[in-house]
């Protein structure tokens, strides 16, 4: 069961950021198992639980990353991520291609969420070409988002935009990608196991716009595609 993170958790992230090779973290690496990754794997494992009680019809299944980069990708940054995530998905080929629910923990701060974050164009575009059908389905979405109040929508906007259904639409419509997440700093709560809590709920309140994300793909494709 989760019980919070430490403020060692803070000051090994923040180490690591300072002192991204290979000696220094081999001799740090039992502080990493338990004060990042051990916890991180019980948040992970008590949030599968109950997101999977609540919802089993969505057939999530949890994946943790891991601290070590890939080593063709590494373009001059030191071989350990300063930060490690986690994600409740629907298994896939192209992770990054599907929506998830995630969480990560870094230096200086924690985040949640849901979304994608390398969504396939073809898929932006039957977004899209569902708006122009009918949007009142999208904007209900839209504004129970803005109600809650607690996540932001992320979507990197195309510099041409696409077209204008409107302000309230007009990021979904125009952007590369849709995920909404809450970035917030490592304290209060972050040391409790109240945490597991408040990521449950902001999750919960995502599911609507999950399963709506999660049906774009089976969209026929737009016409000119």
């Amino acid at each position: 069961m989760f019980q919070g993170y430490t403020q060692g958790t803070i000051d090994f992230l923040w180490g690591l950021t300072l002192n991204n090779e290979r000696p220094w973290f081999q001799a740090h690496k039992e502080e990493f198992l338990a004060l990042v990754d051990r916890p991180t794997r019980e948040l992970c494992a008590q949030l599968t639980e109950e997101m999977t009680a609540a919802y089993p019809e969505l057939g999530l299944e949890p994946k943790v990353s891991r601290i070590y980069r890939d080593a063709r990708r590494l373009f001059g940054r030191g071989p350990y991520k300063d930060h490690l995530w986690f994600s409740l998905r629907k298994p896939g080929e192209r992770d990054g291609c599907i929506p998830c629910f995630w969480f990560e923990v870094a230096a200086s701060h924690y985040g949640y969420g849901m979304g994608c974050w390398m969504v396939p164009p073809v898929t932006m575009a039957k977004l899209r070409a569902r708006i122009d059908r009918d949007p009142k389905p999208v904007e209900k979405l839209a504004r129970a988002v803005e109600k809650r109040g607690e996540f932001v929508l992320d979507n990197d906007l195309y510099k041409r935009p696409k077209g204008d259904p409107g302000p309230l639409l007009y990021p979904w419509y125009n952007g590369r990608r849709i995920s909404f997440s809450r970035e917030c700093n490592c304290e209060g709560v972050f040391f409790t196991p109240k945490l597991a809590a408040q990521v449950l709920e902001g999750w919960k309140s995502l599911v609507s716009q999950y399963r709506f994300l999660c049906s774009l793909p089976g969209d026929p494709e737009p016409e000119g595609m």
